[in-house]
């Protein structure tokens, strides 16, 4: 029950943080962050359809999941890397992007936070 509480604590703080680094600036650009945290879960989500649900590690599914692994990492970098070019190309302030950065690492770490204490993986195990 704790876990639930401060993984719904940290992604709201996470989420608030993205939108304080707009709204106190006048400037929505940092608003586009939030595209990548709704983008990079969607090409693990295909690729693992893609692969069905035979043998997982066999080696025809496992170059689809892979390709799936680097979709969602180019999101997970992009949504990281958009605050820095923003704020270097003075489109953003850097405290808006100090703002945005540390709301995208939050957001990033409730989510490893839930894949750790919520989803089981099996191993594969016999």
């Amino acid at each position: 029950m704790a876990a639930i509480i401060a993984l719904a604590f940290s992604l709201s703080v996470g989420i608030l943080l993205v939108v304080l680094s707009s709204a106190l600036y006048s400037n929505w650009l940092p608003l586009l962050v939030v595209l990548t945290y709704v983008l990079a879960p969607i090409p693990n989500w295909v690729c693992k359809r893609l692969a069905g649900n035979s043998d997982y590690f066999s080696d025809d599914n496992r170059g689809i999941l892979e390709t799936g692994y680097f979709m969602t990492s180019v999101f997970v970098v992009s949504g990281v890397g958009l605050p820095l070019v923003l704020a270097h190309s003075g489109l953003i302030t850097v405290m808006a992007m100090y703002l945005s950065l540390t709301g995208g690492v939050m957001i990033y770490l409730t989510i490893l936070g839930y894949i750790k204490f919520f989803v089981t993986v099996d191993d594969g195990s016999f």
